[in-house]
C-alpha cells in the first residue's frame, strides 16, 4: 500500500515538473514574464508617484491606483493574464490555473519591476525620495489588525479578478479591467488611513527596498497572500458557475486537472406560464367542487333500516 502511494506521488510530481518545464521552454512564457515586469514597474512608478505629490489626498491616490491597475491589466492581459500582484499569482497557483514555474518567475519579476519602478520614481520625482509611496501601518492600530485589513481588501480584489475572468459566466458584459480597477479604488478609499492599502506585496516591496524601511513590512506579505489564496479557493470551488465537489476533489488530487473540463452547473427552475397557472387553479377548483358534492350526497342519503 505504501509503495503504491509513493508511486502515485512520484508520478504526480513528474507530471507537474513536465508542465513547468514545458512552460519555461516556450517563448510565450518569457513574453509573459517581461509583461509582468513592465506592468508592475508602471504600477509602482505611476501609483506611488501619486502619493508623493503635494496635492495628494486619499481620493486622488485611490483613483490613480485603480485607473493604473485597470489600464495595465488592459495592456498586458492577453500576454500574461495581467497579474502584477503576487497575491493574484498565488491564488492562480492554488487553484491550479498556472504552473509552479510560472508562479515563481511571475513573483520574482514582479518584485524586480517594483524595485525598478520605485528607483525610477526616486530619481525622477523632485521629492528627495520622501515617502515614495511607502506603505506603513497606522500607529493607532497593531500589526495584527493591519494583517486583517490587508487580508480582507486583497480578498475583495482577488475575488473580483476570479469573478471577472470566469469564462463560464454569461452575464458579464462590462469591462473586466475596469471592474478590477474599481475594486482597487474602493479598497484604497477604505484602507489608506490604516495600512496605506497595499493589497499587493510587490507594490510595497519596491519602495521598501529603495527607502530601506522594513518596519512591519511582513504585514504586506502575510495579509495579501492569505487573502488572495482564500479568495481564489472560495470563488473557484463555491461560487464559480462550474463549482462542484467533483471539481474540488480533482483540483486537490488529480494530476491532470483542467478547470475547463467541468461544465457549468445548470439550475433546475420550473417557470410557470400564466396559462399553466390558470389551468392548475381550474383543476383545483373542480376537485374542490367534487369533494363538496360527494360530501353533500352522503349526508342526504336516508338511513338504512335493518
Amino acid at each position: 500500500m505504501s509503495s503504491g502511494l509513493r508511486t502515485n506521488d512520484s508520478c504526480l510530481s513528474r507530471a507537474r515538473m513536465v508542465t513547468s518545464l514545458d512552460d519555461i521552454q516556450s517563448l510565450r512564457f518569457w513574453k509573459a514574464i517581461a509583461a509582468e515586469f513592465l506592468g508592475t514597474l508602471l504600477l509602482v512608478f505611476v501609483g506611488c508617484g501619486s502619493c508623493v505629490s503635494k496635492e495628494a489626498n486619499i481620493v486622488s491616490i485611490a483613483l490613480c491606483f485603480g485607473l493604473s491597475v485597470a489600464t495595465i491589466v488592459w495592456m498586458i492581459c492577453h500576454v500574461s493574464g495581467g497579474h502584477i500582484n503576487p497575491a493574484v499569482t498565488a491564488a492562480m497557483l492554488a487553484t491550479r490555473k498556472i504552473s509552479l514555474a510560472r508562479a515563481v518567475f511571475y513573483v520574482i519579476f514582479q518584485l524586480l519591476g517594483s524595485i525598478v519602478g520605485a528607483g525610477l520614481l526616486y530619481g525622477l520625482k523632485d521629492t528627495g525620495g520622501k515617502g515614495l509611496g511607502l506603505t506603513q501601518v497606522n500607529e493607532k492600530i497593531d500589526p495584527g489588525r493591519a494583517v486583517g485589513i490587508e487580508l480582507f481588501i486583497t480578498l475583495v480584489l482577488v475575488f473580483t479578478v476570479f469573478a471577472s475572468v470566469d469564462s463560464k459566466r454569461k452575464d458579464l458584459n462590462g469591462s473586466t479591467p475596469l471592474t478590477i480597477g474599481l475594486s482597487v479604488t474602493m479598497c484604497h478609499l477604505f484602507a489608506i488611513p490604516f495600512t496605506g492599502s497595499s493589497m499587493n506585496s510587490a507594490r510595497s516591496f519596491g519602495p521598501a527596498v529603495v527607502m530601506w524601511e522594513w518596519t512591519h513590512h511582513w504585514v504586506y506579505w502575510v495579509g495579501p497572500i492569505i487573502g488572495g489564496v482564500a479568495a481564489g479557493l472560495i470563488y473557484e470551488h463555491v461560487f464559480a458557475v462550474n463549482a462542484s465537489m467533483t471539481k474540488a476533489k480533482a483540483c486537490m488530487l488529480s494530476s491532470s486537472y483542467d478547470d475547463e473540463k467541468y461544465e457549468a452547473q445548470k439550475l433546475k427552475i420550473r417557470i410557470l406560464e400564466e396559462d399553466d397557472v390558470e389551468t392548475i387553479n381550474l383543476k383545483d377548483a373542480e376537485a374542490g367542487a367534487g369533494e363538496d358534492e360527494g360530501g353533500k350526497s352522503n349526508h342526504d342519503d336516508p338511513p338504512v333500516e335493518v
